[in-house]
């Protein structure tokens, strides 16, 4: 009834600082687990290992009337793949019983 099992998770994530961009990919881990495991029923989800696939940060220089308050925004992007130990109820193996 209750199993783990270990998976690997690839998550992306956009922000205007580095931390924002982690924390974007992050929030995605639930979300990319619960659409894999279709018949089972999520208890807990441990990170194990995080691997940057791809890091990166753009720059992008704005000016006003094209001479004016000169300014760069940057942003950054992130792609993770993150191993979870994964510990579920699988629905198929639990007997219900019909009233």
């Amino acid at each position: 009834m209750k199993q783990q099992s270990t998976t690997t998770v690839r998550v992306e994530g956009k922000g205007e600082n580095k931390a924002a961009a982690f924390s974007s990919a992050l929030s995605q881990v639930q979300r990319t687990v619960l659409k894999a495991s279709v018949n089972n029923v999520l208890l807990r989800i441990e990170p194990q290992d995080v691997k940057v696939i791809k890091a990166e940060e753009s720059v992008k220089r704005e000016k006003f009337l094209f001479f004016f308050l000169a300014r760069e925004k940057k942003s950054y992007y992130v792609a993770l793949d993150i191993t979870v130990n994964l510990t579920v109820i699988d629905t198929e193996q639990v007997v219900f019983v019909t009233k």
